[in-house]
């Protein structure tokens, strides 16, 4: 077994482990908001990207990390549910566009607001001071990570 080289004594987990442990923690809650209105979290990542842009297909397919069929199927299934429409591009017929509906936009921010209850109450006795610094440290962390691949030094758009 290797030593975790940036452990900090005997009630730290280690980087690794302390990571996998907080992202599980953060997925649960997340994965819960998403049950509660019969969404998966693939739905609830388009529904969030969708907050404050509106994306072509092969955009979007790059942002959730998916070939363009599934998230062909995917967007049907949004739209079918009121969620999502499409939007046909002025400059090429065959580009659409993704936005929300009235009904996408009260969904999606129902549960941004109680999946962020959920995490200040997961790190609610962390303290104020450790919190912010846990918010710089993740921000760092997101933000050098491009395309799924950890360390990349350019910024990814947020």
């Amino acid at each position: 077994m290797t030593t975790d080289p940036v452990s900090g004594g005997a009630d730290d987990l280690g980087i690794v482990d302390a990571l996998a442990q907080l992202s599980f923690a953060v997925q649960n809650a997340l994965a819960r908001r998403a049950a509660a209105h019969e969404l998966s979290l693939t739905q609830v990542r388009l529904l969030g990207i969708l907050r404050d842009r509106t994306p072509g297909m092969r955009e979007l397919a790059h942002m959730l990390e998916l070939d363009k069929s599934s998230v062909t199927g995917l967007v049907d299934r949004a739209a079918r549910r009121g969620l999502v429409r499409r939007e046909a591009s002025r400059d090429d017929r065959r580009v659409s566009f993704v936005a929300l509906t009235d009904e996408g936009r009260v969904i999606v921010d129902v549960v941004a607001r109680g999946f962020a209850d959920d995490v200040y109450k997961l790190i609610a006795h962390v303290g104020d001071r450790d919190a912010r610094e846990l918010s710089r440290i993740a921000s760092a962390v997101a933000r050098h990570q491009v395309d799924g691949v950890p360390g990349s030094s350019v910024d990814a758009p947020t």
